[in-house]
């Protein structure tokens, strides 16, 4: 028999801010963009990022503690202990054996392995860190959030590009479901906006060159060219429905269908044909026990990238088919930037919290709708709507799909 599972807690880091005021400014179609701040980009083309603003680890995390991890592990941290707070949870009354532990990083440590790189060719290997090699490892953010906890079961990192986020909540959601865990700490953690990572995706021609922060990352615009960094993190506090009722937790909503599938196509272009996009959601739609017609809400991955636009609306429409002009599909990337490993699970909140609040959020900045992209966008401003079932989609390099599916709680 298939367990229920709920969300008790969540928890976001992101350039639009953290706590409870992430949500409040997603409902005001904030724009996190601006110029980066972090490093010098005189001999850049690019000029903006989705930088988180003001970030202080010392409220999450012991200032020695913080000084031996990666931005991208101070922020996973500071993600899950709000999660956790959020969540009510008393990680000490719990049987550790059955709480497990899923954070990923599509990047890791890239701010050390830069500043180390640096050090050793200006100091001499004598001079890189001790900490050098955990504070790089990508699977570091989990196995900390897993220490500060005492998650005990599963505990592995997903790296599967843009889609780790999503691939993470997806893969916890299952290990509950199937009865090998009670409880689950899931998400994605990103902090890549570094001079070699912003040169490197600037190569691949990714990047929007804009400098006009309201006119860079516009999904689905008819004028899109590329998308914007982000950094931040996202983490869910997943657990079996009895467990959660039996300790009075405030329950958020379910997850309740998870697809991944492969384009097995190109190291970095969807698939023209969008087949593994479709087949992802149709996995996920299966898998939740409904039929396409009964969703509402998809939240898009959204990059503002000529190709993924294009591919994921034809994806959408290969799988809703005629319903697809009734969906409202929104990419929350126009106000926080792509956050890369980040994003599926901050988008996996926004869309829980969509649900439970009653509001679709807005693609922002918006203009003139792609001809070829005829779906409702939700252009610029939010809609208040009750709804039932919503949907988050996060691809990924490498060919990577991920859908989730979540539904609003009734008891």
């Amino acid at each position: 028999m298939r367990r229920r599972v709920v969300i008790t807690g969540m928890g976001v880091v992101s350039p639009i801010g953290s706590g409870d005021i992430f949500w409040e400014n997603v409902k005001k179609g904030l724009c996190g963009i601006d110029f980066i701040q972090s490093f010098d980009t005189s001999d850049f083309s690019v000029k903006i990022a989705a930088e988180v603003k003001d970030f202080d680890p010392a409220l999450y995390m012991e200032k020695k503690e913080s000084k031996r991890m990666d931005r991208y592990s101070q922020f996973a941290l500071a993600a899950a202990d709000i999660a956790v707070r959020d969540s009510g949870l008393d990680t000490e009354k719990v049987d550790s054996d059955r709480f497990g532990c899923i954070v990923g990083s599509a990047v890791g440590g890239i701010h050390t392995i830069e500043e180390e790189h640096a050090k050793l060719l200006k100091k001499g290997p004598g001079k890189v860190s001790t900490f050098f090699i955990p504070m790089m490892l990508s699977n570091m953010a989990s196995g900390l959030v897993a220490v500060k906890y005492q998650a005990k079961a599963v505990n592995i990192s997903t790296v599967t590009a843009c889609a780790t986020g999503a691939n993470a909540i997806g893969e916890a959601y299952k290990r509950i479901q199937d009865g090998s865990c009670d409880l689950m700490i899931a998400g994605g953690a990103e902090a890549a906006i570094t001079p070699c990572s912003v040169a490197g995706f600037t190569a691949l021609t990714t990047l929007s060159t804009s400098t006009d922060i309201n006119r860079a990352s516009i999904p689905f615009d008819k004028d899109r060219h590329g998308f914007v960094m982000g950094e931040g993190a996202g983490v869910m506090v997943l657990e079996d429905y009895d467990h959660a009722v039996k300790r009075g937790a405030k329950i958020y909503g379910e997850i309740v269908g998870y697809g991944a599938t492969c384009d097995a196509y190109h190291m970095t272009s969807p698939d023209p044909s969008s087949e593994g996009a479709s087949k992802s959601m149709l996995n996920a739609i299966s898998d939740a026990g409904i039929r396409p017609e009964d969703m509402t809400y998809i939240n898009a991955h959204g990059t503002s990238t000529l190709y993924n636009d294009k591919f994921e609306t034809q994806a959408i429409k290969s799988v809703f088919k005629e319903y697809s002009k009734n969906l409202y599909v929104s990419s929350t990337k126009s106000m926080t930037g792509h956050l890369l490993g980040a994003a599926g699970a901050v988008e996996a909140v926004i869309t829980l919290k969509a649900i439970e609040d009653s509001f679709i959020p807005a693609t922002i900045n918006h203009r003139e709708t792609d001809p070829e992209l005829d779906l409702n966008f939700v252009p610029n401003v939010g809609i208040a709507k009750e709804f039932d079932y919503g949907l988050s989609n996060a691809f990924g390099f490498g060919g990577h799909n991920a859908t989730l599916v979540f539904k609003k709680y009734k008891g």
